[in-house]
């Protein structure tokens, strides 16, 4: 767990990180999407923004719609200097519980990046597990663009998943749901059991 001195509260101002560490400073923002579905991957990705082209829109990818992440996805695609993706699999979330796994999935999409970054922004209370310079920020995706980055790529790459998990299994209902807990999905699975 990260110690009180690598976390940013909620309510706390955020540091001009670039003023401190240089205009050419190689800031990654970290998150996750996939914690509350009961099927599929959690996935992470790793970003780093070109400081000089801001992307007007980035937010929390829970409070955008789905055109508006796929919109931004397309567009961080072509235009993120660098960007990697990190999953951890349904046994690897059994085997470790759904937070050791999440922590895993940003641990290999940060390492994905094959490179030593200034500063690691991860979204949330903790930190995965390396060596890199980082800060947990509470609620990161709504206020870090780099992190809000990495809460879409992570997102969309997931949700593409599901809708190509519902081609081969569509009686779940993936398509709809992404795998979250809904009302379809359990009756799915009290039908069909899991598949």
């Amino acid at each position: 767990m990260a110690s009180r001195q690598h976390v940013i509260a909620a309510g706390e101002a955020l540091p001009d990180f670039r003023a401190t560490l240089g205009e050419d400073a190689v800031i990654v923002g970290v998150d996750e999407a996939g914690r509350g579905p009961l099927a599929g991957d959690v996935v992470a990705a790793a970003v780093i923004l070109d400081a000089g082209e801001p992307l007007p829109g980035l937010d929390d990818s829970k409070k955008l719609s789905e055109r508006q992440r796929e919109s931004l996805a397309s567009q961080l695609e072509r235009t993120a200097c660098a960007f990697s993706l990190g999953r951890a699999s349904p046994a690897e979330i059994d085997t470790l519980n759904i937070l050791k796994a999440s922590l895993l999935a940003m641990q290999r999409a940060g390492e994905g990046l094959g490179l030593s970054p200034d500063l690691v922004l991860v979204d949330g209370h903790q930190l995965p597990a390396w060596h890199y310079r980082s800060l947990a920020v509470i609620r990161g995706d709504a206020r870090v663009a780099e992190i809000s980055a990495a809460s879409i790529l992570a997102k969309v790459t997931r949700d593409r998943e599901m809708v190509a998990m519902h081609r081969v299994w569509p009686e779940y209902g993936f398509e709809t749901h992404k795998g979250y807990p809904t009302k379809q999905h359990r009756q799915a699975l009290r039908q069909f059991g899991a598949c």
